[in-house]
């Protein structure tokens, strides 16, 4: 059972559309190479601790550099292997700044968001009168 919910999207499991702002934080901090940026993203609290999906990582990162938030270059050195560095660009220090606005408004929307569903919670518990009754219904929750 509680697999199953670990996974819903109700767990917060889903925040992929922050991956991106998490990349462009990181990368203000100066450019980085893409071992350390996963390892980085990992540690965030918003990644539960669990280590991000490499392919995913990857994928915005190109997304975001055909885009012109980034920027990227090999580093070959003379001895191990070579990786690829990136580094945030000017377009993307003007990305930051919206993705501030954005958030400080979603902010407040999830925060009205938690609010009612707190209400609601309460309402839903007293309406079914047991504590049997509340877990079958989270189980209802999501299939």
């Amino acid at each position: 059972m509680a697999g199953r919910l670990d996974a819903c999207p109700c767990a917060g499991t889903t925040l992929d559309r922050l991956l991106q702002p998490a990349i462009l934080a990181i990368l203000a901090e100066g450019p980085q190479h893409g071992y350390l940026l996963l390892e980085r993203l990992g540690r965030l609290r918003l990644a539960r601790g669990r280590e991000p999906d490499p392919t995913g990582v990857y994928r915005t990162l190109k997304a975001i550099e055909r885009r012109g938030l980034v920027n990227s270059a090999w580093n070959t050195p003379e001895a191990g292997p070579a990786s690829r560095r990136f580094a945030l660009t000017a377009d993307g220090r003007r990305c930051i700044a919206r993705w501030v606005a954005t958030l400080e408004e979603y902010a407040g929307g999830i925060d009205e968001l938690a609010f009612a569903l707190r209400r609601a919670s309460r309402s839903a518990s007293r309406a079914t009168k047991g504590r049997g009754a509340r877990r079958a219904a989270a189980r209802r929750c999501c299939p």
